[in-house]
This record gives structure tokens, C-alpha cells and sequence, in this order.
């Protein structure tokens, strides 16, 4: 047993914080009136299409199995995409208890009766118009994607042209994939109308923050090498 828990007991952060943020999460969805209502004019002239539908959907197994490839695979690069989802998914949270807010961009009808409006309306009796700003969808979803890549990408090793042209044209093929899925869920969340735009755009620089933050100045490491410093201390000190 002990043997199992020293192997996947990073999982304990990811499980505590998945209990923290739902539970919030729904307090905010049943007790929060919106406040701010979102509005950009573009809005206004972005077109209703609901088979965008699927990739909004697609997004809750996307960012699940990207974590848990992570988890089993790569251990570094597990820890780096929790940092990022867990603080902006934490940013998310704390906006929209102290600005509640919401948008009237929903259609009030359905333009066009087919399997893809019918999802759209099941869609919006689930989830509400509100707490929105700024988008998780789109920050997760860019989250997803950079966890992908430096997951598989060999960078500055030398031992990505190493790799057999099978395997190499294979990451290549699912990092291009993932990042289709990637712009196809942004997209899906202004097109059937679940998001502002101001919602991307801010999800966007958030985004942009924690890239820098996480994969560039690599506050993970750092980290991770200040505890192993602090634990080789401490056996010194102990002998």
C-alpha cells in the first residue's frame, strides 16, 4: 500500500482541489445573481451556429485525459498543468463571487430545429447564463494544449530527431490535433453564444500570464528543486 501512495500520491492536490472547486462552484450557480452584465458590440455580429455544440462538449474529456496522461506519464509536466488550471480555475472562482456576472446573448428561440439546437437547449437548461468572466473553457482549453506539447515534445534534448519517423510523425499529428480542438472549443464558446467575447479576450491574457509564469520562468522547478535542497538539509542535519 505504501508502495502505491509514494507512486501516485500527487493525485491528493488534484483531488482536494476538484472537491474545492465544485463545491464553489455550485454555491455560485445556485445562490449568485448576476451584478455586470458582459456586452461587447462584436457580439452582436458573431452568428449563432450550433454544431459547435460538439467541441464544447469535447472540452470536459479533453482537459480530463490530457491531466491524466499527464499524471501517469509525465510527472513534471502533471504538476505544471495543475498550477496553471488550478489558478486560474481559483482566479475564475473569486471574480465571480465578488462580481457576479452574466449576459443576455442567448437566442430566445432556437433559429433551427435539429439534433444540435436540441443539445444547445438541453445545454442551457444546465448551465446557466452567469458566472462567466473569464471563460475556463478557453483558458483550460490553452492550458490542455501547452500541457500537451511540453508533454510531448523532446525540446532542446536532440532525441526528438532520434526518434524512430513513426513515432515523431505521430506527436507531431497529436499536438496538431489537439490544437484543433483547441481553437474548435474557443470558438465554440462565443458561437453558441455560452460566452462574450470579453470572456475570451480576458481568458486569453490570464492565459498569457500564467504561460509565462508557469513554462517560462518555470516556478514548478524552482520549486521542486528548493524542496530537494531543503530535504537533502535536513538528512545532513539528521546524520
Amino acid at each position: 500500500m505504501k508502495k502505491y501512495y509514494e507512486k501516485y500520491k500527487h493525485a491528493i492536490p488534484l483531488i482536494i482541489y476538484a472537491v474545492i472547486y465544485l463545491t464553489w462552484f455550485v454555491y455560485l450557480e445556485k445562490t449568485v445573481v448576476p451584478k455586470t452584465i458582459i456586452h461587447m458590440k462584436a457580439d452582436d455580429y458573431i452568428p449563432f451556429w450550433e454544431v459547435f455544440v460538439i467541441p464544447y462538449f469535447l472540452w470536459f474529456a479533453y482537459v480530463s485525459i490530457v491531466v491524466l496522461y499527464c499524471f501517469f506519464k509525465n510527472k513534471q509536466e502533471y504538476c505544471r498543468a495543475c498550477v496553471f488550471l488550478f489558478t486560474g480555475m481559483s482566479v475564475f472562482l473569486i471574480v465571480s463571487t465578488l462580481w457576479p456576472n452574466g449576459h443576455h446573448l442567448r437566442p430566445y428561440e432556437m433559429p433551427r430545429d435539429n439534433i444540435f439546437t436540441s443539445m444547445v437547449a438541453r445545454l442551457y437548461q444546465t448551465d446557466t447564463p452567469t458566472n462567466l468572466w473569464p471563460s475556463i473553457h478557453v483558458y483550460n482549453s490553452i492550458g490542455a494544449h501547452l500541457a500537451v506539447v511540453y508533454s510531448l515534445k523532446l525540446k532542446g534534448s536532440g532525441k526528438e530527431e532520434a526518434l524512430p519517423a513513426g513515432i515523431s510523425k505521430f506527436r507531431k499529428g497529436i499536438i496538431a490535433g489537439s490544437f484543433i480542438l483547441c481553437v474548435s472549443i474557443i470558438l465554440s464558446t462565443v458561437f453558441i453564444k455560452q460566452h462574450s467575447l470579453f470572456d475570451v479576450l480576458t481568458a486569453f491574457v490570464m492565459a498569457g500570464v500564467m504561460y509565462a509564469v508557469v513554462y517560462q520562468l518555470d516556478v514548478v522547478a524552482f520549486f521542486q528543486a528548493s524542496h530537494a535542497h531543503q530535504k537533502r538539509n535536513n538528512r545532513v542535519h539528521q546524520v
